[in-house]
C-alpha cells in the first residue's frame, strides 16, 4: 500500500498542480507550514488529509515530512511505501506505479527516486542550471532529493528525517540508511516536474548559500565517519573560495604583481567542468553557464559554511534560508 506526503507553504497554483498530480492515490497527506493563501482550505475541499504545523516551533522541511509520515501511519498502519514530494513539484504519470514496483522487487532498497525535471527549463538561465542539477546518474547512489519514494520499514528501523537540519536532511537520512545496510536507488524514469520559480541572481546566490550551510552542517554531524561524509565539498569550498584568494593576495603584495596569473586557476576549473559537460552531450552554452555556476558557487557556499560555523560558536539556531517567491 502506498501513501503520499506533500509539504508546502504559500505555494499557490504550484500546490494545486502538485495535489492534482497525486489524485490517483487514496492516502494523501498535505502538511502546511503557516500558509495564508488558502492552501489548507483547498486541500481539504479536494479530499486531502491536512496537518497544520504549530509555527511557534521552529520549522524545517524535515519536521514537515515527519509529521506527514506519522499522519499516514495513523490513517493506515499497514502502509508499505511513502512518496514524499515538495509542494512545488508535480508527480509524473506512471511514477507511483514504477517506484512502488521497484521497491517491491528490490528488497534491499530503502529509497527509490527517478528523474526530477524543471517545469520551465527554458524560462531563464537559473531554470536551466537547476534542471542540470537534477540530472544525476542512475543506479545505486548515495542520496536523493526531497522527492523520493521510501520503504516504511526502513524509516522505522533507521529513524526519520533529522528535524534540526534546516537543509540537507534528505542526504543525511540516506547516509544513515546506507550505514544500516539499506540501498538508495535512482532509476531511469520521469518522477516529478519541479518549479524553481527563480528569476534573479540574488535568489540563486541565496540557494547556493543554503547548500554551503548544509554541507558544513552535514560534515560537522558525520565528517568523522569512515566515508568522511560531506568533508570533500567543504574542503573544496575552503580551498577555492578562501585559501586560494588569500594566497593570490599575499603573493601579489609581497612577491610579484605577476602572481595575479594564479587567477587563471579559476579559468582552468571552469574549463574542466565545460569539457566534462560537453563530453556528456551538453551544448557549449549550457556547459559554460553550468561551469560558471560551479566556480561562483564556491564563494556563495563559503558564505553558507561561515554562517554555520558562526552559529555553532554563538549557539544560535537559525531558520530556513528561503530564496523563492511565495506564489507563482
Amino acid at each position: 500500500m502506498l501513501g503520499v506526503v506533500v509539504i508546502g507553504r504559500n505555494e499557490g497554483e504550484r500546490l494545486k498542480r502538485c495535489l492534482q498530480s497525486t489524485a490517483e492515490t487514496v492516502l494523501r497527506v498535505y502538511v502546511d507550514s503557516g500558509s495564508t493563501d488558502g492552501s489548507v482550505e483547498w486541500a481539504r475541499e479536494h479530499g486531502v488529509s491536512v496537518v497544520e504545523l504549530d509555527m511557534s516551533i521552529p520549522f524545517t522541511m524535515a519536521r514537515g515530512r515527519n509529521a506527514g509520515f506519522r499522519k499516514l501511519l495513523e490513517i493506515s498502519p499497514a502502509i508499505e511505501f511513502v512518496q514524499f514530494v515538495d509542494g512545488d513539484c508535480e508527480i509524473q504519470p506512471g511514477w507511483l506505479q514504477n517506484g512502488s514496483r521497484f521497491l517491491s522487487d528490490t528488497p534491499k532498497a530503502a529509497v527509490v527516486s527517478g528523474r526530477r525535471r524543471e517545469r520551465f527549463p527554458d524560462r531563464n538561465i537559473f531554470h536551466r542550471l537547476t534542471d542540470r542539477e537534477w540530472n544525476t546518474p542512475v543506479g545505486v547512489v548515495d542520496a536523493c532529493h526531497g522527492d523520493a519514494m521510501m520503504r516504511v520499514t526502513a524509516l522505522q528501523q533507521t529513524g526519520l528525517f533529522d528535524e534540526t537540519m534546516i537543509a540537507g536532511e534528505e542526504p543525511e537520512l540516506c547516509f544513515r540508511l546506507r550505514n544500516s545496510g539499506w540501498e538508495i536507488h535512482r532509476i531511469d524514469a520521469d518522477m516529478t516536474h519541479h518549479d524553481v520559480a527563480m528569476s534573479r541572481f540574488s535568489q540563486w546566490w541565496k540557494r547556493s548559500v543554503r547548500c554551503g550551510y548544509a554541507y558544513a552542517l552535514s560534515a560537522w554531524m558525520h565528517g568523522s565517519s569512515s566515508e568522511r561524509y560531506c568533508l570533500k565539498p567543504v574542503l573544496s569550498t575552503i580551498a577555492w573560495a578562501l585559501l586560494l584568494p588569500i594566497a593570490i593576495l599575499l603573493a601579489t603584495l609581497f612577491v610579484s604583481k605577476w602572481s595575479l596569473v594564479l587567477l587563471g586557476l579559476y579559468g582552468l576549473l571552469w574549463l574542466k567542468v565545460v569539457l566534462r559537460e560537453c563530453l556528456h552531450g551538453e551544448t557549449f552554452a549550457n556547459s559554460s553557464a553550468y561551469a560558471a555556476s560551479i566556480v561562483i558557487g564556491k564563494f556563495s557556499q563559503l558564505v553558507g559554511a561561515l554562517q554555520f560555523w558562526r552559529d555553532c560558536l554563538t549557539g544560535k539556531r537559525r531558520g530556513l534560508i528561503e530564496y523563492k517567491s511565495p506564489t507563482a
